[in-house]
């Protein structure tokens, strides 16, 4: 079973709408049987309404070192709520589906990434920050690594390379290739 955080913006998250989620939600547990024996992973929901009528749903689970992250805006609520398990689900599958091909199979070597470098164009530009975000590095390999950025839609993803205990950056490339910065410790 999850730990569910629901939270709601210009919306009060009633009792309806929050057993809707959890029923909805809670059909994901299947695919995690053997995860959920040793830890209750966390479901952060959160619920939007907008001035124009429109609703969004977006939805974060944590699994150990896996992040699955979903969002869907739509003019009913709980379509919304519908979509955004249909994506999870999906990725659910593709992950785990990936996962085991890794290890069905044979002769399994890393694959070594290519670092691109490019020259510094913002150099003399005034960037302010306009967001921080605090992070744990989980240990995983590159393509793991890989496989969870995709999840999560970004252009990159820092970790912890299981293989050198170090900090390491895996990113997508202009000719949607992968990149891998290694630090040295």
């Amino acid at each position: 079973m999850f730990r569910y955080n629901i939270r709601g913006e210009n919306i009060e998250v009633t009792d309806a709408i929050s057993n809707y989620v959890k029923k909805r939600l809670d059909k994901l547990n299947k695919y995690f049987a053997e995860e959920l024996k040793n830890s209750e992973p966390s479901c952060n929901v959160n619920l939007r309404v907008y001035p124009q009528k429109q609703a969004k749903a977006e939805v974060t689970i944590l699994i150990h070192s896996l992040v699955l992250r979903a969002e869907h805006t739509s003019d009913d609520l709980y379509q919304c709520i519908d979509f955004v398990y249909e994506k999870l689900e999906r990725q659910i599958r593709k992950y785990k589906t990936r996962i085991n091909r890794r290890n069905r199979a044979k002769g399994f070597k890393e694959k070594k990434l290519i670092i691109d470098s490019q020259p510094d164009t913002l150099a003399d530009e005034e960037t302010p920050v306009v967001r921080t975000k605090r992070l744990s590095l989980k240990p995983m390999d590159a393509e793991e690594a890989i496989l969870q950025m995709n999840l999560l839609g970004h252009d990159f993803f820092i970790f912890e390379d299981s293989q050198t205990n170090g900090t390491s950056i895996v990113y997508r490339r202009h000719d949607n290739k992968y990149g891998l910065i290694e630090t040295d410790e």
